[in-house]
């Protein structure tokens, strides 16, 4: 904890040696425009939420004036069998103190009964489902110039385009995080520090996350990306290093340094491609992990080579006069991917994957549809696949906490779907109506159903929702 604290407060003080002010964004998916300026990669979208120019006046930036109380609720109920719910409510203040500095606090609370689709919390007492749940979110910002841009807090963050993302997700729990951003030219540069916690050893233990991501603007209409990050453990059975001061470089290939220091650490690298047309995106990821290219070659199913990859298409399409948003997309991810030797070098954190939902080893199709009028929205969201899963006490890589080691000596013949293959299926039908602009507050209905072959019992699920939340972040349960 000392060392989280120390290096969150040497991020926010070193900006002061660097003599624009920016908001920082909601995570919630906003409705797209159907401009073409606003389908721009002007402001290098794939890394959220974004940071955005506010507050200005005639006179040039205002200061102290653009606080604001925001409430928060996120009171749903689901139509199971024992009846989950979550009852919380709270707050957020946000605003612009001074020039060049931003902030928004936040915090929601309250008595849940959870099964683990509704499980998002950062903190929770009184046993694995029922008791006080808890989700902080902060986020502090300095704005030097027009190039640089600092970040601290306690949230999540996502890279992509996507409803999914294989580089990093947001449908896990929050965690401490400090964050530079340097945009120059046409590129976007974003260093990013993640402080994760998970079990081992029947003991909670950090863990830290060192990540680099580049967005180059190579025309208004055509954006591409690279992605890397290493995953390390501040202290195992030989050394107690704690934030290695190497990967603190912005500028290292952490590659090349994990060899230099002799480190078992996880290392994942990932590349993107964006092109924006009209009213149209169409948007790629592909994520590394490990490979060997004379296995890769024999088509073996080698169990170390492992990587994945996304493709989809989003946009804005006009019938009966009225604009619908529709997105379409499929992901796929080789067994054995974002897993390692323990949890504590595993792509995870508080025992969730930090980016699918589902791991690896798994195939899946995604089609989306929303319309809006008014105050009133509508989404229906459907997704299929197939995933393997672990058979016989043997691991097919599926869950990224289990170690590769479990594989039990078996090196060749995985391929995705190995294992006890599970056939899904998800269908949401979601209704919110606006009740206020005032934390974007709204009552919604939802009807899932959802499938799944490898259940013994119950393979078909109906589960009803209503509930009343406020619509600033996204609310994950189709997966």
């Amino acid at each position: 904890m000392t060392t989280k604290i120390f290096f969150l407060f040497v991020s926010i003080n070193l900006s002061f040696i660097i003599n624009a002010q920016t908001a920082i964004s909601w995570f919630k998916e906003d409705f797209p425009s159907d401009s073409l300026p606003a389908q721009s990669l002007n402001a290098h979208s794939g890394f959220y939420p974004m940071h955005r120019k506010i507050f200005t006046t005639e006179k040039g930036l205002s200061t102290g004036k653009n606080n604001q109380f925001i409430p928060l609720v996120d009171a749903v109920m689901q139509g199971q069998k024992n009846l989950p719910f979550r009852t919380n409510i709270g707050f957020a203040f946000e605003g612009q103190p001074w020039k060049k500095w931003y902030y928004r606090v936040g915090i929601l609370s309250g008595y849940e009964k959870q099964d683990s689709l509704l499980n998002s919390n950062y903190y929770h007492s009184f046993g694995e489902t029922n008791g006080i749940g808890l989700q902080p979110m902060a986020r502090i910002s300095y704005t030097p110039n027009h190039i640089f841009h600092f970040q601290t807090g306690i949230d999540k963050n996502f890279i992509g385009e996507g409803n999914r993302s294989l580089l990093l997700s947001d449908y896990g729990k929050a965690y401490p995080f400090a964050k530079l951003a340097a945009n120059f030219w046409q590129i976007e540069y974003t260093v990013l520090y993640q402080f994760l916690r998970d079990e081992f050893q029947n003991k909670m233990r950090n863990k830290f996350v060192a990540a680099h991501h580049i967005s180059w603007n190579a025309t208004k209409e055509l954006n591409f990306g690279l992605f890397e990050t290493v995953i390390f453990q501040p202290k195992d059975s030989l050394l107690n290093r704690g934030f290695d001061v190497e990967y603190l470089n912005p500028m290292v290939f952490f590659r090349p340094q994990e060899y230099s220091l002799g480190s078992s650490d996880n290392v994942l690298i990932g590349a993107s491609a964006t092109v924006k047309l009209k009213r149209h995106t169409f948007y790629s990821q592909f994520i590394l992990d490990e490979f060997f290219l004379v296995q890769l070659r024999a088509r073996n199913g080698y169990w170390a080579n492992k990587f994945g990859g996304q493709i989809g298409a989003k946009g804005i399409f006009k019938f009966i006069k009225q604009n619908f948003w529709y997105r379409l997309e499929a992901n796929a991810v080789r067994p054995f991917t974002y897993s390692h030797l323990t949890s504590l070098q595993n792509y995870g954190n508080l025992g969730a994957v930090l980016a699918h939902p589902l791991g690896a080893n798994f195939l899946e199709g995604i089609a989306e549809l929303r319309w809006q009028k008014e105050n009133v929205f509508v989404k229906v969201f459907i997704s299929g696949g197939y995933q393997g899963l672990d058979k016989d006490d043997r691991s097919f890589g599926s869950d990224v906490y289990v170690p590769y080691t479990k594989r039990k000596g078996f090196n060749f013949g995985y391929k995705i779907g190995s294992g006890q293959k599970n056939i899904f299926a998800r269908m949401n039908l979601h209704v919110a109506y606006k009740l206020t602009p005032k934390g974007n507050i709204n009552a919604f209905a939802e009807l899932q159903f959802r499938y799944d072959s490898a259940l013994e019992n119950n393979k078909f699920n109906f589960l009803p929702a209503i509930g009343i939340r406020s619509y600033l972040w996204n609310d994950y349960r189709n997966y």
